[in-house]
């Protein structure tokens, strides 16, 4: 029985997926995200996929060893402000945590540098 190690991606646009049976056979697929259910997007790129490997879905799913999943959909929901309303409430001590979440690089880097008693 062949095993198969899966990457995916999810981010706003596109949902990227990367798969490598153990015969080091790669296969790569693109399918675009499903904002209303990311898990579709998902499932797209794996039946596709499993097209490309010659076996029906639930085989593939069934012997992939490896599964390793990022999601850029966070980070794009931070920048575009898109998300839902919310707030932030802190102990003394943690001010930067604003300026991280705006993700300010040079501000991040600048409050390092700043000694406060």
């Amino acid at each position: 029985m062949t095993s198969y190690n899966l990457g995916i991606d999810v981010g706003g646009t596109f949902t990227d997926l990367v798969c490598a049976d153990e015969a080091g056979h790669i296969e790569t697929e693109k399918v675009l995200s499903t904002s209303e259910n990311q898990a579709l997007g998902v499932l797209t790129g794996i039946d596709k996929l499993a097209i490309k490997y010659g076996v029906r879905s639930a085989d593939l799913l069934g012997q992939i060893a490896v599964i390793v999943h990022g999601t850029t959909v966070a980070t794009n929901t931070m920048l575009e402000y898109t998300g839902t309303h919310t707030g932030l409430i802190t102990t003394a001590g943690f001010r930067d945590i604003i300026e991280i979440r705006r993700n300010y690089k040079e501000a991040a880097t600048a409050l390092s540098l700043i000694r406060t008693p």
